[in-house]
Order: C-alpha cells, then structure tokens, then sequence
C-alpha cells in the first residue's frame, strides 16, 4: 500500500515537472497530457493563434481539441463523441490521458485505461508532436517526415487551405457535408430513420444546380481571403472578404454549413456567407412530424394532435397523442387540415388531376397513410406514410391533412402548446435545434415562462386597442385619408390572380418599360390604384421556391426601395406587381427626352445620389436578407412625384437561377457599361458589383452623360477606361468644371461635386478596394446640406 501511494506521489511530481515546460513545447515518444490541469494550454502554435490540449465540456467531461487561442473557439476534437474523465481516481492512479507511445501513436485513453482514440501511426522511437500555425496537428518521425495530422480527418470544421476531399466529411449531429459519388459537393441528412440530400436542391439535377458533375479532383478548402471554392464550381465568398481575417467553415448543429469571420474588436463570430439562406429547407430541422413554420417568422411547431417528444430539443420531433391500431376501420377516421403546409419527400404515392375527395379516399384506404398534402391547381395528390422535412409557406399552393381518430379528445389546437425554440447567434441567420446545444438550462426555461406571460398581456393591451379603434372607426366620421390610409395596412402584400392582372393592365396592352428580367405594363386594380406590373420572362424556380422567396422580398420596405405590393404565379406566369411611380426612370433625365425639357437640377442630382446610396445600403446592410441587385443602372432608378430616389428590380437576381447563397450566377447579369470586371472574369459575386455599377451612375449624373458607353471630348472618341483616367487627373487638380453636366451653366456645389467624382472613381477601382454601400452612403452625407441654394457660378 506504501509503495502504491509512493508511486502516486511519484507520477504527480512528474506531472508538475511537466506543467513548468512551457506552452509551445512538442510532445516526444514516451510523453503524455492529462485534463487535470486542464486550465493550461499543453501545446500552441508558434504565432499563438492556436492551442491544443483538454477542452472541458462538462463538471467531470473532457476531450481532446484544438482551438482558437483568444477566444478558445474548438475546430477539431480527437473524441467528439466519448468525451473521458478528468480527475485522479484513487481506484486508478493513472487516470485519463493523451500519450505518445514509443511506436509513435498517439493514444487517449480514458480514467479506466480503456482505449478511446488513437491516430494508428507507427514511426519508431523519435517521434514528435507538434501544432502549426495553420491549426494543424501534426505527428512526425525522425526524418521530419509527416505520418499523421488532423487536417486529414476533420470533424465539423475546416480551417483557411485545410482540404475537403472524398474520402473527408464535416459532421455534426445527424448533417454531414461530404463529396458524393458524382462529385458534387452535398449536405445530406442521415438520421435514426431516414437519409435525404437536401443541398444542392434534390429537385434539381446537378446542372441546373449550377455543378459540374465530371471533375476528377474532389476537393473543397477554404483560402486566406475568403473565398470557399468547391472542384464541382460552388463557391462562397466572404462579405468582409480580405486577408489577414481569422476565418474557419463550420457545419452547424441546425444543419447549414457557414463561413465565420473573428471581429477581434469585439471577440464575436461573424457569418460572412453560408450555404441555405432558407432554414426550413434544411431536412431533419425540426425532428420526425415536425413542422418548420415560415409563417410567424421561422420556428419549428407540431401538427395538430401532436406534441414535442422533448420540450428541450427539436431534434427529437413531435409525436402523436393518440394511437392508429392496425385494424381500424376507415369509418373511424377523419382528417385535421394544415393549411399551407407540407412534408417533402417520402411520398406513399402520388396522383395528378384527381379531385380532393379521390385523394382523400386514397388516403383513407391506406392502412400505411397517416397524412396526405393536395394541390389544388393541378389536381396533385400525395399520401405519406413518413412524416419528415415538414415545411409551411404562406403561400403554399397545397394544404396537408393529418389522419385522426374519431374519438380522439385531445386538444383542438393546431398549433402544439410547447411552441419553438428559436436562436440568433451574433450576425447569423436564425438557427434551430436543442436547446442543450446552445448551453440553454432549466433556468432559462423558467425566465421564458415569464416572457410568456408577459406577451401575453402585451397581447390582450394590444386587443382592447385594436378593438377601441375598430369601434371609433364605425361609430364616428372617419377621415377618408386615415380610411386609405387603414386599407393600405391592411392590404399590404398579397397574392393576386392572373385574370386579375390582365383585367387590370386591359389585357397587358399599355407598356411602360422592358428590360432582361420582363416587361413592365401599366394598370389598375379595382380600388383605382395605380400599379406597375412585371411580366418576368427568365424564373426557372419551382412554384414553392418562387413563393418563398417573393414573401421575403415583399416585406422589404424602404423609402428608397420600389415597394413590391404583391405577386402572381399560375402555371408557367409569374408576374410582380409594383407601387407606380410618377416621374419615370432617371436615364429619361440625363440623357433622354426629358433632359432639355426638364432639367435636373443640382440639388435635385444630390437627391437622387444620396437617396440610391440609402437604398442600395440598405439592401447590402440591413436587409431581411443579404440581396446584390446586380443591374444598378439609371433605368433602374424611379422618381417619385417629389424626385425622390426609388430602385426597381431589386431582388430579382434572387428570383432568377443561382448556383449558391453567394450569388455565384451561372451567365453574367446587368447591362453592358455598368457591370463590374468581375462578370467577365468569372469571379464569385458579391456586394461590391452594386458598388461598381453605382459609380458609374454617379458620374453620369454629375455629367449628364452616359459615360458608361464612352463620351466624346475635344472632338475624339473616349472609351469609358480612358474617361476615368481623365476625371482622375482632372480630380488631383480639384478643378472639375469641365466634368459637371454643361447644361447646369455652373450653377452646382464644387464640393459636392467633387466629393461625388472622387467617390465614384474609388467604387470603379479593384473589387477589394471599393468601398461597401454604407461607407459611401456616410461620404455623401457628410456633404449633404438641405438648405443648398446656388452659391457657385463659373
């Protein structure tokens, strides 16, 4: 016994020894870490970016990581899975550990002596283990050979030219990321039950997805100025994107993969691009008879009669309160309706041009059916007999049925009390899941209780008023213009029918402008207003897709921004309707018929740059979601009765085929003059094309001419390279007379004007040096001054 505590005292004198050694050191043969002193950083890369060592996860849980030093941010785990424990057993002297052993693997085991991961090298006695600046864990033998390194076997993390190849896969949880068998990069969900591809869209076949399918190669790896380039020609570019950024590719527990950049001002994780912009098309998000509800804002709920399997964990799903023996008869069952929603994929079967009742019959026939999703345009049927993936939209064309018994007595609610789980990590897109996952304990739950109660008394405050002013408005003379005024709320977005539409526009006959996404025509609903209606003519989306994607548009409202007042979509038509705006495009007051007749003057230029730069900022910056407009051009920008600044046809490029949440287009998009180099030069498009075509229009409205397909000075022909170099000199002298539109006879703002050169010559420069939107935007403002009146005169 003396000399087994003898031996205890022995090995943690030995321990401390090795805790003086300092953080950088490399592991040799025969050395080894334990968790107890976990606080320590074991190892570290030269530069210090990152340490590796014991990572706690829980009182008594340890694995074996490597992280982000300064905000100890874990990219890789040896043992994700079986974590070990951390302290000295009195039963086992030994306890957990990570050792080198003097045939060169690497081994963890844990406080009992079992095995829990090795890394399977063999490379004799003079072995080392070291971590690269790269955040790569590496195993060497005595020729400085490498015999083993974590990059090759990742877990949900890549880091910047750490390679994804096909025989690699990110996991997390039930979602991996991985190169399928035809090369092209996917996300699959591989859960207790089912396994679906959900991204690429599995409605698409691997070309109209914008892939290549015949690359030999296989790999995907993030660089240091953030560009995630993938061989089959996905591609992501950063939003901040740049060297000198920390940055790494993680697959989140919500099942979307996301690039994330440090902001070292504040120590947060920035999502800088990301593969599914639309949440509910993530398969498994929601759990088995989940629903994931666009409806409300994004949130996963149950189906009628059904309730969460763990209140803490959507994961888990929903289950039914109430049982479906195998011999009932059909008699006994009725259908509960779910209105705009469905379950995508796993269909028992499906059927075209039948009535509601045929399918419902199906339905009911079917011992295996226990729901059935009907459209009623065509006449689609599909009965299920497996209920994931399950999605609500507003606009839905199709609604789903829920089998039920008779004599069930549950609840008659659709909606399950145990409501969702939602999170918004710093500057993401909203993510669900456990709650566990996001560290959310029993405490939290008591304080959402008392949120709950408190909205609720929001609610019934809300009531009375809302039902105080509905009596006000039958009982007193309400004013027309507060009556309009309520029926504009009221109305704000909506769907519209296609006969609609060409009663209003009298069969389309009166058009007022065309351009590459459709032909715009005039019209007139049945309230008088007046409306500009968009035939689109190149929307290769599914139905569903178009839908989703134009209700996030149309909550879009800015003063600047061309309100969208509604849609249609029937069959192959899809038509957007528009506010109308009074004055026209501002092309037909630079250079077209209204120029002479209508001069734009200074103050009004000024506007009219400074009211584009709001909205193109708001579109870039704060936006429900990240929209390129991809067609800024003086066509494109409307006048209101006031000359206010409103862009039409943002949002549009959104609408058309893309590739992949970074704008990737497969054919190149705007109008010649006005678009970017990067078009041309087949590069990831961002932001920063909108900023480029943006300083073109910003020269043409400080000359009055349409630079953008060369001018002619001093009796020659100049190309549009050749002006900018021009207004570049001429901009070193601060003497831009010659370049202010003639027409204005010198009545113009020298230092606004000189101001809007420079800018405009900067948003022409090479991509990583143009300014972003909101840079611009607060450029301008700093000279913008309401109470202008002319005071230069040349």
């Amino acid at each position: 016994m003396a000399a087994r505590l003898f031996l205890a005292l022995l090995l943690s004198f030995s321990f401390q020894l090795c805790s003086c050694a300092p953080p950088w050191q490399i592991m040799t043969t025969g050395s080894y870490m334990t968790p107890e002193d976990h606080e320590r950083i074991f190892l570290i890369s030269p530069d210090t970016t990152f340490s590796c060592g014991f990572h706690r996860v829980g009182t008594n849980a340890f694995t074996f990581s490597i992280w982000y030093t300064a905000v100890k941010t874990v990219v890789w785990t040896a043992n994700p899975y079986s974590m070990v424990n951390g302290y000295y057993s009195p039963v086992n002297i030994y306890g957990s550990r990570i050792s080198l052993k003097h045939n060169g693997n690497l081994v963890l085991t844990d406080n009992n002596g079992s095995m829990v991961w090795e890394s399977k090298t063999s490379s004799g006695k003079h072995t080392i283990v070291s971590l690269l600046n790269t955040g790569n864990l590496v195993i060497s033998d005595s020729g400085n050979n490498t015999v083993w390194q974590s990059f090759h076997s990742p877990t949900d993390t890549l880091l910047p030219w750490q390679n994804l190849t096909k025989d690699t896969r990110l996991v997390s949880g039930y979602h991996h990321l991985y190169f399928d068998n035809d090369n092209v990069l996917r996300l699959l969900y591989d859960g207790p039950e089912i396994t679906s591809i959900y991204w690429p869209s599995p409605d698409y076949n691997a070309l109209k997805n914008g892939r290549n399918r015949y690359n030999s190669t296989r790999v995907a790896f993030l660089d240091d100025k953030g560009n995630f380039v993938s061989s089959d020609g996905f591609k992501i570019e950063a939003s901040d994107s740049g060297a000198g950024i920390k940055r790494r590719i993680t697959i989140d527990h919500d099942g979307n993969f996301r690039m994330y950049s440090l902001d070292v001002s504040t120590g947060n994780w920035v999502v800088t691009g990301q593969a599914v912009i639309q949440m509910c098309y993530v398969h498994g998000l929601c759990g088995k008879n989940g629903l994931c509800d666009y409806s409300g804002g994004l949130k996963c709920r149950c189906p009628p009669e059904h309730v969460m399997v763990d209140p803490t964990d959507w994961n888990r799903g929903c289950k039914p309160a109430f049982t479906i023996g195998s011999n009932q008869p059909h008699e006994d069952f009725t259908f509960v309706k779910q209105p705009r929603a469905d379950f995508y994929g796993f269909d028992l079967s499906s059927n075209q041009s039948i009535s509601f009742k045929a399918c419902r019959d199906i339905c009911l026939n079917s011992s295996s059916c226990i729901s059935f999703t009907y459209k009623g345009g065509d006449g689609w049927c599909y009965t299920k007999d497996i209920l994931y993936n399950g999605q609500v939209y507003p606009y839905f064309p199709g609604d789903n049925y829920m089998k039920v018994p008779k004599s069930f007595n549950g609840s008659a609610s659709s909606i399950s009390k145990q409501e969702s789980l939602t999170c918004r990590p710093n500057g993401s897109e909203i993510m669900l899941g456990s709650a566990n996952m996001y560290g959310m304990k029993k405490d939290s739950i008591k304080w959402i209780y008392l949120y709950v109660f408190i909205a609720i008394l929001g609610a019934l405050e809300l009531f009375v008023i809302v039902t105080g002013w509905c009596l006000f408005f039958r009982q007193s003379s309400m004013p027309k213009s507060m009556e309009d005024g309520y029926k504009m709320i009221r109305n704000q977005f909506r769907r519209f029918t296609y006969r609609e539409l060409s009663e209003a526009t009298d069969k389309f006959k009166e058009e007022i402008g065309r351009g590459g996404a459709g032909i715009v025509y005039r019209g007139v609903l049945e309230d008088k207003k007046i409306v500009a209606v968009k035939k689109l003519t190149n929307v290769q989306h599914g139905e569903e897709e178009f839908w989703a994607e134009v209700t996030l548009i149309g909550r879009i409202n800015h003063i600047n921004l061309v309100r969208m007042m509604g849609f249609c979509s029937e069959g192959e038509s899809r038509l957007l309707v528009y506010e109308y705006v009074e004055n026209e495009s501002l092309d037909k007051y630079l250079f077209g018929e209204r120029s002479t007749e209508s001069l734009l003057g200074w103050s009004q230029r000024y506007k009219i740059a400074l009211g584009t730069a709001r909205g193109l900022a708001y579109l870039h910056h704060e936006c429900l979601e990240w929209i390129v407009h991809c067609d800024v051009k003086p066509e494109n920008i409307l006048l209101s009765r006031d000359f206010n600044a409103k862009i039409a046809d943002f949002g549009l490029a959104k609408l058309a085929k893309r590739d992949s949440a970074n704008f990737n287009f497969t054919q190149m998009r705007g109008t010649m003059g006005y678009m970017a180099p990067e078009w041309a030069l087949n590069m990831p498009i961002n932001a920063k094309v909108d900023v480029y075509s943006y300083g073109v229009v910003l020269l043409e409205i400080v000359t009055g001419t349409r630079v953008s397909s060369g001018i002619i000075a001093n009796e020659r022909q100049m190309g549009f390279p050749d002006f900018i170099q021009e207004a570049k000199q001429i901009l070193a002298t601060e003497n831009i007379n010659d370049l202010v539109d003639a027409k204005l006879k010198g009545h113009f703002d020298l230092e606004q004007a000189t101001a809007m050169v420079r800018i405009a010559v900067s948003c022409l420069g090479d991509r990583s040096k143009r300014p972003t939107m909101d840079e611009v935007l607060k450029s301008l403002m700093s000279y913008d001054d309401e109470d202008y009146h002319p005071a230069y005169s040349y």
